[in-house]
């Protein structure tokens, strides 16, 4: 486990492909479960470990994830994140280059902004985007632009504006430029450790206790290619 910032009231850690923040019906040891047990041992703490989840990341994603250590911070930073107040996330994502003209994204390194209205399917744990609002949708806000690029794939860095779900994902994938690795949403192939390659790099917020401002970045994977393109 990598922590990336640490003090009395949160915890931050860069979540890697495959941990799941937490407990669902698979049964898998979730990351809450392991920070707990962390922090027991760090501080040899008796009894049960106080951890409040604040935000997820789906299971295929890397990246930035905080918790709360105490009662008082977390129902700040839940307010702070349902608000989209005093917290900003910048996620980094890989899509592949077309030559057919598929992909509608603007490449010229400039920042621009997509704006789609999503629907959810519990049932089969998906999301669809519109260009218009239609029943049972909610509008999607994400701005974007180019950072770099390799032979056959493109860096977007990507700023959220709403919180929906599979967002950045979806919304990609309606530009005609799904997320490498992301077969749910349109990619043509896997990643060979079923990782999609969609990195939430940094996390900037005001403290929920002490007010002082945070910026917090997470390290890209291990992998050849991200670090080909990021040079972290």
């Amino acid at each position: 486990m990598n922590v990336l910032y640490e003090d009395n009231h949160i915890i931050v850690v860069n979540k890697q492909s495959g941990e799941i923040v937490q407990g669902d019906k698979t049964g898998d040891i979730p990351l809450s479960d392991i920070i707990k047990t962390y922090l027991k041992e760090k501080y040899n703490k008796p009894g049960n470990v106080y951890l409040g989840v604040v935000h997820r990341l789906d299971r295929p994603v890397t990246g930035v994830v905080l918790f709360a250590k105490t009662s008082k911070a977390l129902p700040r930073l839940n307010k702070m994140f349902a608000e989209h107040e005093k917290v900003k996330k910048t996620y980094w994502a890989l899509v592949g280059k077309t030559d057919e003209g598929k992909c509608r994204l603007e490449c010229d390194g400039e920042w621009h902004t997509l704006t789609h209205w999503m629907t959810r399917n519990e049932k089969n744990n998906t999301a669809k985007a519109y260009d218009r609002e239609v029943p049972n949708s909610k509008k999607a806000i994400l701005r974007y632009r180019f950072i770099g690029q390799s032979d056959r794939y493109n860096l977007i860095e990507i700023e959220l504006q709403t919180g929906r779900h599979h967002q950045i994902r979806c919304q990609l994938s309606k530009m005609g430029c799904p997320i490498k690795g992301d077969l749910k949403y349109g990619a043509p192939r896997s990643n060979s450790d079923g990782s999609i390659s969609l990195h939430a790099r940094k996390l900037e917020l005001e403290h929920p206790v002490t007010h002082e401002y945070l910026s917090i970045t997470a390290p890209v994977p291990q992998d050849v290619l991200w670090r080909a393109l990021c040079q972290d």
